[in-house]
């Protein structure tokens, strides 16, 4: 969940600074001055901002923006969720184990390196395959939701 609201902060960002450059966009044009028979009698150029297309794109981009920024929130809400569920969680060593991996987003190994590093004194010594087993455990002694059975 981390790196997809990073992802979306960079996205929103780069919408920012595409925005920041349709202001400063100008058009260049040269046009004829008229004909004299077949040969044109000098040429002028024209500078401008294509304000119809400028004001479409940017309709559009903020559009994109304001739907980025509403999943970004929609995001942060369910890491707030996952945050008070893994705080209603009993055993202080599982709380640990399931913010190193679903918030920190750490592989089995991290995991098991910072656990190891944290309760140095333990007898058994954490294994990927350990904290794996210890997180299946526990999905498997919880009650499913009422809507997802």
């Amino acid at each position: 969940m981390k790196e997809e609201i990073k992802d979306l902060r960079r996205r929103i960002e780069k919408i920012q600074k595409e925005l920041d450059k349709l202001h400063g966009q100008i058009v260049v044009d040269s046009v004829s001055c008229g004909k004299k028979g077949k040969k044109p009698l000098g040429t002028v150029k024209i500078t401008g901002r294509p304000v119809g297309v400028i004001s479409r794109k940017e309709q559009l981009l903020k559009k994109r923006n304001r739907r980025l920024e509403e999943l970004e929130e929609e995001l942060l809400e369910m890491t707030i969720q996952v945050e008070e569920y893994i705080e209603s969680i009993e055993k202080s060593e599982l709380r640990i184990i399931f913010r190193l991996y679903f918030l920190d987003d750490l592989s089995y190994p991290k995991v098991a390196d910072r656990m190891n590093k944290m309760f140095p004194k333990r007898r058994i010594r954490y294994t990927d395959e350990n904290i794996k087993k210890k997180i299946q455990r526990y999905f498997e002694n919880v009650p499913q939701c009422p809507d997802k059975k």
